[in-house]
């Protein structure tokens, strides 16, 4: 089911953006309960453990049986696949290891705030998938001359904005059928069956696209010869501005690049404010793109203050894009070429002085994007790559914490 419109009180709200002094709100509060981002100092792990993984569920985790599980890929195709997990498993395997990162990553960084996630940085995670390529499930089946599109539908159901639905997203058939872009019908997460919050049994896995194409509980794959128009992908997920609410807007896609850092030294309970002593301090942390391969990433120090003064936001001061705030110098950059879908690790050393420091990284990919100094605002929330800001308080001497 998908566009049909359900009446009832308490749902069916329009989006709407947060008031100017309007704090979280009880609904975010209980997404951000049911959703958890990747604690930064899980960076550390080339693949991540698969209860650190963010998670983001749209409606519930629905309960599924991967003994009676079928995948049907169906529509504009010259055969009719049913299958079960015995007969995918059959099949040649691949094994990718992908960097996913949610569409709402930074969300909640915007001014105005889009009501919704309240993510701040920390909705990614990298795991190594392992299922069928779905170009080969695709050729098996055959596509009709007039197929366009490929629509995925979940298990998972729901109402968003007023309309009841399967979570349910399509790609372009270029996309679908290319086995360069290694888009997989995954059955194992990290070598073993998939979690349920991470999509038991089966789930989409799309390298380089934002969270909301790889679809989890995948069901159904119907090729179309029509672009898909459910609310998914025509309502939500689009880059939409300030002016018009009712906006079409450009689709959310491709991965934009960041770069994150693993915190320094160790926190406050509170603030999470890290806390380091004089001295050389290893600043590491990982980058990514789903534009292409990180080529640079590079660390900075927002102003340098005492630990009673202040030190202005990223992008403060200097030229008109806030590039002379910040003296930029490069990290060292480790690409895996084995894992070209994955995020890459970079390192630095940075000489801590007493007081509290601003730090930022930030990204260049190959296509030559750059990490912002100032946020993309948009309605929905989407795609905000701004650069990473850690807070750090060095203490007076080596000896005192």
């Amino acid at each position: 089911m998908d566009g049909s419109q359900s009446e009832g009180d308490g749902f069916g709200a329009p989006g709407r953006l947060a008031g100017p002094a309007e704090g979280i709100t009880p609904q975010e509060l209980a997404l951000a309960a049911r959703n958890h981002g990747l604690p930064l100092e899980a960076l550390r792990y080339d693949v991540t453990p698969p209860g650190l993984h963010y998670v983001l569920v749209h409606y519930d985790i629905p309960a599924t049986d991967p003994e009676g599980w079928r995948l049907t890929v169906g529509g504009r195709v010259l055969r009719t696949l049913d299958l079960d997990l015995d007969g995918l498993r059959a099949r040649p395997a691949v094994t990718r290891r992908v960097t996913l990162e949610c569409a709402g990553n930074g969300r909640a960084r915007l001014t105005p705030r889009p009501i919704s996630q309240p993510w701040l940085v920390e909705a990614v995670g990298t795991a190594d998938w392992t299922g069928v390529p779905l170009a080969a499930l695709l050729a098996e089946a055959g596509t009709a001359e007039d197929a366009v599109e490929a629509v995925f539908t979940g298990a998972d159901h729901g109402v968003e904005r007023g309309v009841e639905q399967d979570y349910r997203r399509s790609l372009p058939l270029a996309v679908a059928a290319d086995p360069a872009r290694d888009v997989l019908v995954a059955y194992a997460m990290n070598g073993a069956p998939l979690p349920p919050q991470h999509g038991s049994p089966l789930r989409l896995v799309v390298p380089g696209w934002y969270g909301m194409a790889h679809v989890k509980w995948l069901r159904d794959i119907t090729v179309t010869a029509t672009p898909y128009t459910g609310f998914q992908q025509s309502v939500a997920y689009r880059i939409r501005g300030a002016t018009e609410e009712d906006e079409p807007g450009e689709p959310v896609t491709l991965i934009a690049p960041r770069a994150l850092m693993i915190p320094p030294g160790f926190p406050d309970f509170m603030s999470r404010v890290r806390v380091v002593r004089p001295g050389p301090v290893r600043l590491a942390g990982r980058a990514w793109s789903g534009h292409g391969p990180v080529t640079r990433v590079e660390v900075g120090e927002v102003g340098e203050v005492g630990a009673t003064g202040e030190a202005g936001e990223v992008g403060d001061g200097g030229a008109e894009d806030g590039s002379s705030a910040v003296a930029w110098t490069d990290a060292v950059l480790d690409h895996d070429p084995a894992h070209p879908w994955a995020w890459s690790s970079w390192h630095t050393t940075w000489q801590a002085t007493p007081g509290r420091h601003h730090l930022a990284v930030r990204a260049t990919d190959a296509a030559g994007h750059v990490q912002p100094l100032a946020a993309p605002w948009n309605r929905g929330g989407f795609a905000n790559n701004l650069v990473q800001r850690v807070e750090v308080h060095c203490t007076p001497d080596a000896s005192a914490a």
